[in-house]
């Protein structure tokens, strides 16, 4: 492949002329019509790629005019101009699943981000690292097509585009590394796992696609081969006698013949494999019902269960045996560890949650709530068994909650910190929404029914997120703008008002924001980040721990430092870590916390302290990244008294970076 990519490919002189030309062409007339109109049509040049995605040769020639092509305008007005906000699983599946133009766009869009792994194209938005990351997760997907023939259902897609998107992933993982890309996958999903997500349909498909690259005789996996045998096995084999994968109906008719013992060790290998991984196997919720029949005492030993668990469940087993025979399934097994983490959490103690989840179990959905629900989830399972289930995963892991492609940061926040701090209130919202299309909140007195409002700040369904959110979020949403509009004009930032009306009583009355609501600039930046350690730093706010998460906003800037915008999170606690560093723990909905700022400020999401679900930085790069927060006015600590040398470190990295306009 050239190294300059202005340059033509080395094959350009092998392929047809006028193939070339006419992509060439193309490009041209969609860079004039850029050059006089926001918007226009793309479909000259999408006709004239399209032959060339069939081989090396092809590719090689649209590879080298990836920069012409991004110049030309190709993807601007579609989410495609916005490469670092592209969903991995979004884009498997217009690329495998989508109509012809989508599928193709996606093509040259992930060949545009080759380019920019390799070095050879560089985009404002997205860095080299990050586009091989998302590269190599799309391939993992994508395995089945690169390591075995065509599926019937690509070999007949129109106009040979399963041919097509075969011959792309060949060329992507000729230049990416065969042996790079698996060990990059199964670092990428141990790093997922460790934040325990709600939703792991993707990690589990990666898993399988490594399943399938651990059974071809030409894979060799190297020192990931351990790691990747651990993550098949917590799916395909947790046990000793469904390590052989002899499928759920025959391991169920094995149960009936296991002596107490055998099950035993079943339980013990199924926990281990479970909180090994935070990924359940489809074995388990046929195990765990079989022992509803005969042992229920030995749920709590399969669940994994300490003594703070097992109590919970001895005290609400009613309760717990209904919720398993409801919601826990194959086509649910993630409710297991749910389940498990719901009880480890103790919150069935709370007086109002057992009953919030008996009416949970009773409540019926109306027709729009069901409709979403078998649109996302099928019909394997009744819509009300879905909800159940992701009620009880999300009541178990409110930090694994994720916006997916949903643009709606303040609401997945809102199910967050609901789930993990008032979950009556959660149970409460989902009721609303499932059973009567509805979600009502006062906001300064006066009642907003979601039923009522418009449109809120996304503009279109959710996709890759749990059934909570798919019912919750959008009205939520609604309810969020509408609360947002009522508070414009009144000469401050409108967080200050909805943040608390929104999220509860327990969001601090102190308010700051770095930046001037009417000019955008910088105001008193110096105060606002004593401020910030006065009121956080356990140093300097009298050792007060955070009593409940408080929501915050963040300038999130990519690895070049540049701004990307302003990004809703949850401060979790202020701790020293294992290092003695004091950190910012902190909830970031986006589905993944794990980013790179820049100016090496790469958030920690294990190995520095990190509880399942929350993000780390060390308080100085936090605050850097802060600009606005709330906080207790009356156990605050005096603001003269944080060092200088602290200030200053977070300014400089704030000045440097999203604030150097400001």
């Amino acid at each position: 492949m050239s190294a300059n990519i202005h340059e033509p490919a080395p094959h350009d002189d092998d392929i047809p002329g006028e193939l070339v030309n006419q992509l060439d062409a193309a490009i041209a007339r969609l860079a004039d019509a850029n050059a006089v109109a926001e918007v226009s049509p793309v479909f000259e040049v999408i006709d004239a790629a399209r032959p060339l995605l069939f081989d090396a040769r092809g590719l090689d020639a649209l590879y080298a005019r990836v920069p012409a092509i991004e110049a030309a305008g190709f993807f601007r007005g579609s989410d495609w101009d916005y490469p670092q906000t592209l969903v991995p699983s979004l884009a498997m599946r217009t690329v495998r699943h989508g109509d012809p133009i989508a599928t193709l766009v996606e093509s040259l869009s992930q060949i545009r981000l080759l380019a920019v792994a390799k070095g050879d194209f560089s985009h404002p938005s997205v860095s080299a690292g990050h586009a091989n990351h998302f590269l190599a997760q799309v391939m993992a997907m994508n395995l089945d097509i690169v390591v075995s023939d065509l599926q019937e259902s690509d070999r007949l897609r129109p106009d040979r585009l399963g041919f097509a998107v075969q011959s792309l992933y060949h060329y992507l993982l000729d230049h990416l590394g065969y042996q790079n890309l698996l060990e990059q996958l199964v670092a990428e999903v141990w790093r997922i796992l460790a934040q325990r997500p709600v939703q792991v349909d993707g990690v589990k498909q990666m898993v399988t696609q490594i399943a399938a690259c651990l059974n071809s005789p030409d894979t060799q996996m190297g020192e990931a081969g351990e790691e990747a045998r651990k993550l098949v096995d917590s799916l395909f084999g947790p046990t000793e006698v469904c390590r052989e994968d002899l499928g759920l109906d025959a391991y169920t008719e094995r149960l009936a013949s296991m002596d107490d013992a055998t099950l035993l060790q079943e339980a013990i290998g199924f926990a281990q494999a479970m909180h090994g991984t935070g990924l359940v196997s489809p074995y388990m919720p046929g195990f765990i019902r079989y022992l509803r029949t005969r042992w229920n005492a030995l749920i709590p030993t399969a669940l994994g269960l300490s003594q703070t668990g097992a109590d919970a469940f001895h005290c609400y087993s009613a309760l717990i045996h209904t919720l398993i025979d409801e919601a826990l399934f194959p086509d649910t097994s993630q409710a297991a560890y749910g389940l498990a983490m719901l009880l480890e959490r103790g919150i069935l103690y709370s007086p109002p949650v057992a009953p919030s989840l008996w009416r949970q179990l009773r409540l019926s959905l109306c027709d729009a709530a069901a409709q979403k629900i078998v649109a996302v989830f099928g019909t394997r399972r009744s819509p009300e068994c879905f909800l159940l289930a992701d009620v009880i995963n999300v009541l178990g892991s409110p930090l694994g909650v994720g916006q997916g492609n949903y643009p709606t940061c303040q609401s997945t926040r809102a199910l967050s910190m609901w789930a993990y701090n008032t979950p009556a209130e959660l149970l409460r919202v989902v009721a609303w929404a499932a059973r009567d299309d509805e979600v009502i909140m006062r906001f300064e007195g006066n009642s907003l029914s979601s039923r009522e409002l418009g449109a809120g700040l996304a503009t279109e369904p959710p996709v890759e997120v749990d059934a909570v959110s798919l019912l919750t979020v959008p009205h939520l949403d609604r309810v969020y703008f509408e609360m947002g509009r009522r508070s414009i004009g009144r000469g401050e930032d409108p967080h200050k008002w909805v943040n608390a009306e929104f999220h509860g009583d327990h969001v601090g009355h102190g308010f700051r924001i770095a930046v001037d609501v009417f000019t955008g600039q910088l105001k008193d930046f110096d105060g606002f980040i004593r401020d910030f350690y006065a009121a956080y730093h356990p140093f300097y706010n009298g050792d007060i721990p955070v009593i409940n998460p408080q929501p915050a906003g963040i300038a999130v800037t990519d690895s070049a430092t540049r701004f990307l915008g302003w990004h809703a999170i949850t401060i979790q606690r202020l701790a020293l870590d294992p290092g003695q560093v004091m950190r910012v723990y902190f909830f970031n909905p986006n589905n993944d916390s794990g980013q790179d700022w820049g100016q090496d400020i790469v958030t920690s999401t294990q190995g520095h302290g990190e509880r399942f679900g929350e993000a780390s930085l060390p308080v100085a790069q936090f605050a850097s990244r802060l600009y606005v927060f709330h906080y207790d006015p009356l156990e605050k600590g005096e603001p003269a008294d944080i060092p200088t040398v602290e200030v200053d470190r977070a300014m400089s990295l704030a000045r440097d970076s999203w604030a150097s306009e400001r």
